[in-house]
């Protein structure tokens, strides 16, 4: 068993790391047409594709986010990335609750912090959690191997790896769960502060009035 478990790991510490962040140096600092951009991210993220014939982000959930055939920025691609990453467990509605704000407050600052900025600060995280989350596989992984003893022993590969791919399940529904959570908290401050920002606007008229 403890065989297994490494034999897991080493080839799983090899997917991760052929899956590599795009770095910001990478994307060109020009604009950038819709045939670009998915060419671009094709070929960057063709690690992360399941089937070749995936694709990475199509015309389709690109024109969720932008209403024009013109990416005009480097700041574009990076949001995109970041939709890219969020896609597969957040709604559309959920993603752009958080890439907004960001959008937002950092799209063309020249005079502060930047989207890029943003972006390698969030993936220099990558290493560190890379190593924590190959532990806690392989502590699941072997968990998983010990279940099911009393089954027959032709069965008992296939359960292995039905547990294994329960307990994966399981810790996915639960942070996304958190992740919707904090998303909802974060709507409701942002709504209660727009409606703070409302009231007070309408008592200032008053004073003025007055």
């Amino acid at each position: 068993m403890e065989n297994d478990v490494k034999e897991f790991l080493s080839e799983l510490l090899k997917q991760l790391k052929s899956i590599d962040y795009i770095k910001p140096e990478d994307i060109p600092n020009i604009d950038l047409y819709m045939d670009q951009v998915t060419t671009f991210m094709d070929e960057q993220l063709a690690a992360s594709k399941r089937y070749e014939s995936d694709k990475i982000l199509t015309k389709t959930m690109i024109n969720n986010y932008a209403k024009n055939n013109l990416l005009p920025s480097k700041e574009h691609v990076l949001t995109l990335l970041f939709i890219y990453y969020f896609k597969n467990i957040l709604s559309i509605n959920d993603i752009r609750s958080i890439l907004n704000p960001l959008t937002e407050k950092y799209f063309g600052n020249d005079d502060g912090f930047t989207m890029q900025d943003v972006y390698t600060e969030v993936f220099s995280l990558e290493a560190e959690e890379s190593q924590k989350l190959l532990k806690d596989l392989g502590k699941k992984y072997k968990i998983a191997g010990e279940t099911f003893e009393d089954f027959p022993d032709e069965d008992q590969k296939f359960l292995h790896t039905f547990s294994f791919i329960c307990m994966l399940s399981f810790d996915v529904y639960i942070k996304k769960m958190l992740i919707e959570r904090m998303i909802d908290n974060l709507n409701e401050e942002k709504e209660a502060s727009s409606h703070e920002n409302t009231h007070s606007g309408k008592e200032s008229k008053k004073t003025g009035s007055n």
